[in-house]
C-alpha cells in the first residue's frame, strides 16, 4: 500500500528539480502529487515554486554535490521530512552537468568534477533516498543517449552516464521487490540555447526534436507500470539506430 501525505497525495522528491527539464516535471507533477524540490543553490523567493505551493504541497531542500557534509545533510533532510509525515512514493534523479571535455584535455581535476556531479552525487542521492521509499514505489534516474553512442568530446561524461546505467538493474535487485528502479536515456528534448537545432533534429529517425512533454509522458508511465523495474527507457527519436 502506498503511504501518502496529508490530503491523500503521493509524495515525489526531485533531485535537481530547479531548472529546464526539471521544473517542467516538477510543475506537471505538482497537478497531482506532493513534491520536494533539491538545488546546489540556496532556495530564494521564487514565484514558480510559490505558484506550485498554492495547489500542490512543496517543501525545497538544498542538496549540493561539493559539500563535504552532504551524506549527513540528506540523512538529516530525509529524517525531518519523515518526522513531518512526508513519505515518498516517487523519485527522480535529475541533477547533473553537461560539460565538453576533448580527448587533450583530460586533467584528474577535471575528471574528478564532471564524475563527481554526474555519478557520485546520483549514486549518495539514490543510497540516501532508497531506504526511505514507500513499498510500491518507483526511483527513476535520468540518463543519456550516450549511453547507446558515446559522444566523443563528452566522454568523461558518457563514461559517467554509463556507469549510471549500470546503477539501474544494479539498484532494481538490491531493492526488490519493495522498490522499483527505471532509467530514461534522454535525447535533444530541451538543447541548450545556441545548439543547432535542426542538425539535432536531422540526426534521429523521427526527424525532429523531443519535447519535456515526452518524458513527462514517460515518467509517469514508469510510476504507473508495477510491473516494470530495472529497465533503461530511450526517448532519443531513434538516434542511436542511425
Amino acid at each position: 500500500m502506498e503511504r501518502t501525505i496529508q490530503n491523500g497525495r503521493a509524495c515525489w522528491i526531485l533531485v535537481g528539480g530547479r531548472q529546464r527539464l526539471g521544473r517542467v516535471l516538477a510543475e506537471d507533477l505538482a497537478r497531482d502529487h506532493a513534491l520536494v524540490l533539491t538545488s546546489s543553490r540556496p532556495w530564494g523567493d521564487e514565484a514558480w515554486v510559490n505558484g506550485l505551493s498554492k495547489t500542490s504541497g512543496v517543501r525545497t531542500l538544498q542538496w549540493d554535490a561539493e559539500n563535504p557534509d552532504l551524506v549527513s545533510r540528506m540523512m538529516a533532510d530525509m529524517d525531518t521530512l519523515e518526522a513531518d509525515g512526508w513519505f515518498i512514493s516517487g523519485a527522480i534523479l535529475l541533477a547533473g552537468s553537461f560539460p565538453e571535455d576533448p580527448l587533450g584535455t583530460w586533467t584528474p581535476e577535471a575528471l574528478e568534477a564532471t564524475w563527481r556531479l554526474n555519478l557520485s552525487f546520483p549514486f549518495l542521492c539514490a543510497q540516501a533516498l532508497a531506504p526511505r521509499m514507500a513499498e510500491g514505489a518507483c526511483l527513476q534516474i535520468l540518463l543519456d543517449t550516450s549511453v547507446h553512442r558515446p559522444w566523443l568530446k563528452r566522454l568523461p561524461y558518457s563514461a559517467a552516464k554509463a556507469g549510471l546505467a549500470a546503477l539501474v538493474p544494479g539498484l532494481a535487485q538490491l531493492l526488490a521487490p519493495r522498490v522499483r528502479v527505471v532509467g530514461h536515456a534522454l535525447g535533444a528534448l530541451l538543447p541548450d540555447e545556441g545548439s543547432d537545432g535542426s542538425f539535432l533534429a536531422g540526426r534521429t529517425l523521427l526527424k525532429r526534436l523531443g519535447d519535456p512533454e515526452d518524458l513527462c509522458r514517460a515518467v509517469r508511465y514508469a510510476a504507473e507500470s508495477p510491473f516494470l523495474t530495472g529497465e533503461i527507457l530511450t526517448l532519443d527519436g531513434g538516434r542511436r539506430w542511425l
